[in-house]
């Protein structure tokens, strides 16, 4: 990992400016500044039809500077590190602060994290020539495995952001946080029948991810099941056990019970879960985590955005739930210490909670068990296009594949219906969770007011009563 002079460097500030910065967003009576660098370059390649439809690289720069008063919060940014400049911005964020002076720090403590991302080969050192070759074996291999594929459109993209981050407090943070993403549609068609299946891999790794054996992941996992997808059907309606599949499926985790934990949400009375601490929520053995501390992952961060360091945090343990998702000003406001959850965009937006990888653990039931143990019910491999309603709790998420289960068995697969329930009923009403848990590496981005990458994951569960929406 670099030291603090290679950060210095690319933004042109020193610990003394760093101060000088903090001092004059406070000096109206904030009551804690922040800063936060970014220094990000970006590149990606598109190939459609065995040719370069798209390619670009550009560079993301500048610094946001946040005020805290109360309840109120300043934040302007610069898309220049001139100290003239970065003044302005002080002064900008600092005049909804009107106050008594504000508390002027002495001292920088440098804190120190283990690396979760460890990088072999930079991206920023790589040639564009490198990309090309591996996109086009890709799509060859992808045609490869199925005549009736028509078309295959393939994409990578990578970033390096320098990122530094510094405070009232006197705590500087600086870190490198790389990003590399594949993903590849394949379209199929049968008689008169239209398919596509997309297949997705995103983590925080160097370029050292691209290779063969990426290829050979992207493509069994870009013709799964399709066979499936073209016979499935709409199944009749109704109120019925769902097994939810390991691993993709752990969006409905994410969406509907996820964001419901996010403090901010809590804190304001808007979620379903505000009065809810300490409480059974569902049945013992549950345990629900959002984790910074995954190794690669590409929700996971050795800081978050407010230069809090990445952790395991339990939302959900034993089936009791034990803690909301906090940025620093939750935090402060709940009396608790954060949880590494405050996350942006970039430097243009100020960081709020946000997950980062969201997952159930594994139980102690056989998935296989778990099938039999459903009279009628449906399974579910992939879930889209959810909506939920963070105070209501309520939820509808529409299923890409899935089986019909009868008498304890998979039969016939089934496509084009809605899952439809109620988060806290929803957690309430599970009667099993799978030893298997699968963590989804896709391409997934969360868009609660800013987009940011996470990922999720889940064992099979077993859900006493969902309403299915068929025919």
């Amino acid at each position: 990992m670099m030291d603090f002079r290679y950060y210095s460097d690319i933004f042109k500030v020193s610990q003394e400016s760093l101060r000088r910065l903090t001092d004059t967003a406070i000096r109206r009576g904030g009551d804690f500044a922040d800063l936060y660098f970014e220094n990000t370059t970006y590149f990606n390649l598109l190939l459609k039809d065995g040719v370069v439809s798209s390619g670009g690289f550009h560079t993301d720069f500048g610094v946001g500077i946040r005020v805290l008063k109360g309840e109120k919060t300043g934040y302007a940014y610069s898309e220049s590190t001139e100290m003239a400049d970065m003044l302005k911005a002080a002064e900008a964020a600092a005049v909804i602060a009107e106050g008594s002076s504000g508390t002027r720090v002495y001292g920088l403590v440098d804190k120190k994290q283990l690396d979760v991302y460890p990088v072999k080969e930079d991206w920023r050192l790589q040639s564009p020539d490198r990309f090309l070759p591996f996109l086009k074996e890709l799509e060859k291999e992808i045609f490869s495995r199925d005549s009736r594929i028509v078309k295959v459109i393939a994409r990578m993209s990578d970033s390096v952001s320098d990122v530094l981050m510094y405070n009232s407090l006197g705590e500087l943070t600086y870190e490198t946080r790389p990003m590399g993403s594949v993903s590849v549609t394949a379209v199929f068609q049968q008689g008169d029948k239209t398919e596509n299946r997309t297949a997705s891999r995103s983590y925080r790794i160097g370029a050292e991810f691209i290779g063969k054996e990426l290829i050979k992941e992207l493509a069994d996992d870009a013709v799964k099941g399709i066979d499936a997808r073209f016979e499935a059907g709409r199944p009749k309606g109704g109120t019925m056990s769902v097994v939810m599949g390991a691993g993709a499926s752990g969006i409905l985790l994410h969406e509907a019970m996820g964001h419901a934990f996010e403090a901010d949400f809590n804190r304001k009375g808007q979620s379903i879960f505000s009065d809810r601490l300490g409480q059974r929520i569902c049945p013992e053995g549950i345990n629900i985590v959002d984790d910074g501390t995954l190794l690669w992952n590409r929700g996971s961060g050795n800081y978050d955005d407010e230069g809090v360091a990445g952790e395991k945090t339990y939302m959900v343990e034993d089936g009791i739930l034990r803690s909301y998702l906090h940025d620093r000003i939750s935090a402060s406001w709940y009396g608790v210490k954060p949880t590494g959850n405050g996350r942006r965009e970039n430097f243009r937006y100020h960081p709020i909670p946000r997950m980062r990888a969201t997952y159930m653990e594994s139980g102690n039931a056989a998935p296989e068990d778990m099938i039999a143990s459903v009279k009628n019910g449906i399974y579910v491999d992939e879930f889209s296009n959810g909506q939920v309603k963070i105070g209501e709790g309520d939820f509808t998420f529409f299923v890409k594949s899935g089986f019909l289960i009868e008498d304890g068995r998979l039969t016939a697969p089934v496509k084009d219906i809605n899952v439809i329930g109620n988060g806290p009923q929803a957690l309430s009403d599970i009667v099993a969770v799978g030893n298997d848990l699968k963590i989804d590496n896709g391409t997934w981005t969360c868009g609660k007011e800013q987009s940011v990458p996470v990922s999720c994951g889940i064992p099979t569960v077993l859900i006493s009563r969902l309403t299915v929406g068929g025919e």
